[in-house]
């Protein structure tokens, strides 16, 4: 049996954040995602895997990121302008490190698997990606400059 320390407890709040992004955003993004793109580039030759790699990366990734950091910020009640500045702070570097994770993913993804089965492939990779996106959402709140006039 895992037993976390009592310091250490489980987050139930976040839980069911993650939860709720994951079914209302990531779950039917991704199922429209892999039909869109299997109709748009339909071959599975290696030349339209890695265009399909490069739609995923240029187009998907960076749109898909900026819903899971709005939404999940939105949840925790940031406000638009904190959101904004977390965006500006965390979307580039998130963006990067999707550079480094996803391409191999998306390789074996469009490569290997049949259309009907790519958006539960790609949730089992996406899983261990969510754990890097908690990570940064759990980031503290980025400092945001109000500007009044007086």
């Amino acid at each position: 049996m895992i037993t976390l320390p009592p310091e250490e407890s489980l987050d139930l709040i976040r839980t069911l954040r993650m939860a709720s992004y994951g079914m209302l955003f990531s779950g039917p993004s991704l199922h429209y995602w892999f039909n869109f793109i299997s109709k748009v580039v339909p071959k599975k030759d290696v030349v339209s895997t890695f265009k399909k790699m490069f739609l995923g990366q240029a187009v998907y990734g960076p749109i898909i990121n900026c819903i899971f950091f709005s939404y999940n910020a939105g949840l925790q009640g940031e406000t638009i302008p904190e959101i904004i500045a977390r965006l500006k702070r965390d979307i580039i570097p998130t963006i990067k490190s999707g550079l480094i994770y996803w391409p191999l993913c998306d390789f074996i993804t469009f490569k290997f698997i049949p259309v009907h089965l790519q958006p539960l492939v790609s949730n089992s990779f996406a899983f261990l990606w969510t754990i890097y996106l908690t990570y940064m959402a759990g980031l503290k709140k980025p400092g945001v400059k109000v500007i009044t006039s007086s």
